[in-house]
């Protein structure tokens, strides 16, 4: 072996030995310890389908002033412009938003069943030639709620924009699970199918997606959750969709309200809003999407119809922040686990304890997700379902006591010990995602602070 050391002045063999020794140090350091970061390395880069998306319906692009509107979608905090036929891509580049292109009007599911094979193929062609070549662009928009009927159409359509955009998304969205099922004496089934699950099982072998995306109401339509045969629809949807998801290997987005879905039904507020983001995450989602932006039929959107930001708008800004802070994350996390406190709120759904979580000791529901990081370490994304109250809970994992941090979306992302003694407060509809230290921790005795 050479002596790289030979000739070498002696403050130069020092300075190398300092820094060899600084080196050695340092990887001693990280493999005693974990390896692992604190938090997982978010790959959220912009531009990416696989990024998590946060995103409006699939309707066209309504904006009559598309600058304005685009820019206030960047500042709300969406990563994903709504499917837009034509689109400012330059603008969408420039503001940080990624772009699903469509044609219009969108072709539903009958529509494509109509097409013969050369069609579908020339349709996505051309829809691909016309959009160009622009960074932002990462997907195009092909049906939305189809019944099984379309699917050897759409799986068609999906290919040939695999052929000649690879790497992009061909986005399809489902039906959710109070769609009309087919039966003997039915004359019109929405699913074409006889079960939910059929549906969705369907979909994956025939069509060949890239990710399941699925739209559901429930959470307005059960009146903030107080009708509880509807509002268990929303859960065991979720779940499903989850399943399907896990059993393929595919990321799902789930579709949620942000308007008053019907004129009489509740309006969107802080914590409606929460609750379908932070259920989604603890369900291991991989984007969300809002129904609907822009003023059209429904009231209470975000943007009104004369394209000004409402009250809604301030409340969804917030969510889709706390979003971009914990989606990349829970991105880069396996779902392992979904359970709830009991009662829950359907007889189907689990309940705790868990794979790692054994009990929530608090006397709200709440909603537990389960994840484990590449490196092993355990997540958990604990939600509040109430709408009403504000909430505390202490959790206990298999490990007695266990050291624990929350990630705080007030400083985008930093780690801060909690206490199992104070336990952790969650307002009405939020969540909090946790990192499981995998050692017990002994809290010391704390002083009472001055207004004791």
């Amino acid at each position: 072996m050479m002596n790289v050391f030979n000739g070498c002045k002696p403050k130069y063999f020092l300075f190398v030995m300092m820094v060899l020794s600084l080196t050695a140090h340092c990887f001693a350091q990280q493999k005693k310890g974990s390896s692992e970061p604190l938090i997982p390395p978010v790959g959220n880069e912009k531009f990416s389908p696989d990024a998590f998306l946060i995103g409006r319906d699939f309707h066209h692009n309504k904006f009559i002033n598309r600058e304005q509107g685009l820019k206030g979608m960047a500042e709300c905090n969406f990563t994903l412009a709504d499917a837009a036929d034509p689109q400012n891509y330059a603008l969408c580049q420039k503001l940080g938003l990624s772009v699903v292109v469509s044609e219009g009007p969108h072709l539903t599911g009958g529509d494509w069943m109509k097409l013969s094979d050369a069609e579908i193929d020339n349709y996505i062609k051309k829809m691909v030639e016309k959009a160009g070549h622009s960074k932002a662009i990462i997907g195009y928009h092909i049906c939305d709620e189809p019944s099984a009927l379309a699917f050897p159409a759409l799986a068609k359509a999906v290919a040939a924009v695999k052929k000649y955009a690879p790497g992009k998304l061909a986005t399809v969205n489902l039906y959710p699970n109070y769609a009309t099922i087919w039966q003997m004496d039915q004359v019109k089934s929405q699913l074409g199918t006889k079960t939910y699950s059929e549906y969705l099982e369907r979909f994956v072998n025939e069509v060949k997606p890239q990710f399941l995306s699925y739209d559901n109401y429930m959470v307005e339509m059960s009146m903030d959750l107080k009708e509880t045969t509807k509002a268990a629809k929303y859960y065991t949807n979720l779940l499903e969709v989850r399943r399907v998801a896990l059993k393929y290997k595919l990321p799902f987005v789930n579709v949620v309200s942000s308007n008053q879905i019907r004129p009489q039904t509740p309006i969107p507020s802080p914590a409606n809003l929460a609750f379908q983001a932070y259920t989604s995450l603890a369900a291991g989602a991989g984007g969300i999407r809002w129904y609907t932006y822009h003023g059209q039929a429904y009231g209470y959107n975000p943007i009104d119809k004369e394209e000004h930001k409402t009250l809604t708008w301030r409340y969804l800004q917030e969510v889709n922040r706390q979003l971009s802070v914990l989606g990349p994350i829970i991105k880069q996390l396996t779902s392992t686990g979904v359970y709830f406190t009991s009662p829950a709120p359907d007889a189907s759904l689990p309940l705790l304890p868990g794979k790692w979580v054994q009990q929530l000791n608090t006397d709200a529901p709440m909603m537990v997700g389960e994840f484990v990081s590449k490196g092993g370490t355990n997540y958990v994304m604990v939600v509040n379902l109430s709408l009403e109250k504000s909430a505390r809970f202490d959790i206990q994992t298999k490990i007695d006591s266990e050291k624990i941090w929350v990630v705080d979306v007030g400083e985008n992302g930093r780690l801060v010990p909690a206490s199992h003694k104070k336990g952790i407060w969650l307002t009405a509809g939020q969540g909090v995602l946790i990192k499981c230290g995998g050692e017990a921790y002994v809290e010391s005795d704390e002083k009472k602070p001055w207004y004791y």
